[in-house]
């Protein structure tokens, strides 16, 4: 048993209301239940209850039993004075507000629905991955797309705090923020922290200055996260290096690098090696590339937007002085796909949120055109029944896994109620 169980009985009032009792045996009649906070204080607030002849306002606070109330040390707290009835699963002892006067009890073990205890306890029985998995996939579809909206945007607004936290950082400049978010999914999940340290390092103002030659960009950014060869034979790994000591020291950059990046357990084309040069010819080639992405609605245009490759040298290299046979090493369809998801999206979202404009069906028509990521969350849900036909369901099937099902927030999850509800 869990006490968010019993805020969902009270909430949807799944008892047996006439004869209701309190442990010393007033009758209570309930008014109102109250309002559900879901923080400090109180559980429901501006509660209306009959208790014996006497009619009370104020606040209910629940508990799986009486003697929570100070295990949790509510009897020193101001907020909980105002407290006119304490709801309880079984009663093992006699509460007392901080001034002595005693709370009634209701003891609501004595009164639930039985069908309601059933089907909670079947909810939440032992499983193997989420404790709906047996019944997942006879919720009704309508229903359940409501709730994926809600999830999907529930994670864009996680997504959005990072960039919130950048803004605040870079005092508003949004260019460098979508400098440094696309930086980060440039180097995928091993090299993203990387990526994104060695974008803070080197001021926007820098980019834009040196952009119009892609070596300078070259030379910058791998400088930065001490890719260049010291004492190197290549051409081009000579002139990378020269070029990067020349404009750390016109900009007066410090040579502090930041942690190694990785290669292992990558493919060649995600080296990064060539993420790093794919994004300095992104930037060489869009020099006005915040205002094309923010005005960008479509896949179709994003696809012909990020359609630039790499400088030649990387063409039949993958790494400095090692040749390769010649590939355009131009995005793929498929990491165009992550980069919207991951940052484009996230990143309209949190624009349009500063300038107060709506544009959720607009980013929902997106991510519904985008093919399902693939990996073993999505891939799970899909052996109980759920099946995705785009990134906005994948997306939302991502949320509910981790923000919910991993915490057992059932009774927080409308196909947890819903569930209930049968």
């Amino acid at each position: 048993m869990k006490e968010d169980f019993l805020h969902y009985v009270w909430q949807y009032k799944k008892f047996a209301f006439p004869n209701l009792t309190t442990v010393s045996g007033e009758e209570i009649t309930i008014v109102n239940t109250g309002q559900y906070l879901k923080q400090s204080g109180p559980d429901f607030f501006n509660a209306q209850i009959i208790i014996g002849h006497q009619k009370w306002a104020g606040n209910v606070e629940i508990h799986l039993k009486s003697s929570d109330w100070y295990l949790h040390q509510h009897e020193n707290d101001d907020h909980y004075n105002n407290v006119i009835l304490h709801v309880v699963w079984e009663h093992d002892t006699p509460i007392f507000r901080k001034y002595n006067s005693e709370i009634p009890t209701l003891a609501l073990k004595s009164y639930i629905e039985q069908d309601v205890l059933k089907q909670y306890l079947s909810l939440t029985s032992p499983k193997s991955w989420i404790y709906c998995e047996n019944q997942i996939a006879s919720i009704d579809q309508f229903f359940f797309k409501n709730w994926l909206e809600r999830l999907f945007f529930e994670r864009l607004e996680r997504k959005a705090i990072p960039i919130e936290e950048l803004l605040q950082e870079t005092d508003n400049d949004w260019e460098s923020v979508l400098f440094y978010m696309l930086a980060k999914n440039f180097g995928l999940n091993t090299n993203g922290e990387i990526f994104l340290k060695m974008a803070k390092s080197i001021p926007f103002s820098i980019i834009r200055k040196e952009r119009f030659e892609v070596e300078n960009l070259e030379a910058l950014l791998m400088g930065k996260v001490d890719l260049l060869p010291m004492d190197a034979e290549d051409y081009y790994a000579k002139d990378l290096h020269n070029r990067s000591t020349y404009i750390m020291q016109k900009h007066r950059l410090k040579k502090t690098f930041v942690e190694p990046v990785q290669f292992f357990k990558h493919r060649p084309d995600n080296f990064p090696t060539i993420r790093l040069a794919q994004l300095a010819m992104l930037y060489h080639k869009r020099q006005n590339l915040f205002a094309e992405i923010i005005a960008t609605h479509s896949m179709e245009d994003f696809y012909k937007l990020f359609e630039v490759g790499v400088s030649s040298y990387w063409e039949n290299h993958y790494q400095f002085e090692k040749e390769s046979p010649k590939k355009k090493k131009q995005f793929s369809k498929s990491f165009i796909d992550l980069l919207v998801i991951n940052t484009i999206v996230p990143f309209q979202f949190t624009y349009a949120k500063s300038q107060g404009k709506e544009i959720s069906e607009q980013l929902l028509r997106l991510m519904e055109t985008i093919a399902p990521e693939k990996n073993i969350i999505i891939e799970k849900f899909s052996n109980f029944g759920v099946n995705s036909k785009n990134a906005f369901e994948t997306q939302s099937l991502l949320q509910l896994k981790n923000n919910y099902c991993n915490h057992s927030k059932c009774l927080q999850c409308a196909l947890g109620i819903q569930l209930l509800k049968k």
